[in-house]
């Protein structure tokens, strides 16, 4: 290929497709890394590529261990180039009509089991402010499923001892009513009752606090999962949505219903919750394996 139509070519993408200086970046050099594998395939030119090369290349790809993200973005940089050549009338037909970019796999959501959740949910301290702040936390987080943005940002108000539940409104105005166990209710009353009992709180203070009485901020929970995490002594790597990961999770190998976990987790599409079934899928299929397997 001249340089010159590689050139009137980067210019087309620069200014026409809108692309980023990343993604246009990563086109440039997926042609030019696909011209170089032509070449050593003996095809001279990018012009005389067909759809069998194209997916022997995408094909080498994957052998070599590219991700299948990468290897979709590869197939779309070379189909972006043999458009371009087609309107252009350099070629009479674009090798790349039909073909499918291969499937992203869902990477399953890291879970804690049971034991691992109890463990450490155990860690903090009830004696002192910290330790029954955090346990409240930690325990309305596995209880729930809430992101850690919606529990930091409970107020006084959101929360009913008596019923049960706490409310949760985002900043589109969707409201979610999600009901809290009795473990979790009772970690929030002795947190409350103990520690923000004061007088002149407003239903609309934030329910947990730093030390200098300012709402708790993201980093500030993050940092108390890493600080319980390695007192565990867990193996994992655990954030905050490793929880509401594990809450879900439960929820469904316990038998809850996919559209309930849903609601309780505020996702808008229920395919974004199915991810979980698979997760509980996958670990009843290994239990069955390993139980029925004779080399297991």
């Amino acid at each position: 290929m001249s340089d010159r139509i590689m050139k009137e070519y980067i210019d087309y993408i620069s200014n026409e497709k809108g692309l980023t200086s990343n993604t246009l970046e990563a086109y440039i050099r997926d042609i030019k890394q696909f011209e170089d594998y032509l070449y050593e395939n003996n095809i001279q030119t990018i012009m005389d590529g067909n759809k069998t090369i194209i997916i022997t290349y995408l094909m080498y790809l994957q052998k070599s261990g590219k991700a299948t993200s990468t290897i979709s973005r590869n197939l779309a940089s070379i189909r972006c180039f043999y458009q371009y050549l087609l309107n252009n009338n350099f070629i009479k037909e674009d090798p790349t009509l039909n073909l499918k970019s291969p499937k992203c796999e869902k990477k399953l959501p890291n879970v804690l089991t049971k034991e691992e959740v109890d463990l450490l949910l155990s860690q903090p301290n009830l004696g002192d402010f910290k330790g029954s702040r955090d346990k409240a936390m930690l325990e309305l987080l596995y209880a729930t499923g809430v992101r850690v943005s919606e529990i930091i940002s409970l107020n006084i108000e959101d929360v009913d001892l008596d019923v049960g539940y706490i409310h949760l409104k985002d900043n589109n105005g969707t409201e979610r009513i999600i009901p809290v166990g009795t473990i979790a209710l009772k970690s929030l009353f002795h947190y409350i009752k103990s520690y923000r009992n004061e007088e002149g709180l407003s239903y609309k203070d934030p329910i947990f606090i730093n030390y200098s009485g300012n709402r708790l901020t993201r980093q500030g929970f993050w940092k108390i999962i890493k600080e319980y995490t390695k007192k565990s002594n867990i193996d994992k790597t655990i954030t905050p949505h490793t929880l509401r990961h594990s809450f879900a999770v439960h929820l469904i190998e316990n038998g809850a219903d996919m559209k309930t976990v849903q609601e309780m987790l505020g996702h808008s599409d229920i395919s974004t919750t199915q991810i979980y079934s698979f997760a509980s899928n996958n670990k009843e299929l290994r239990e069955v394996y390993n139980k029925s397997h004779p080399r297991a």
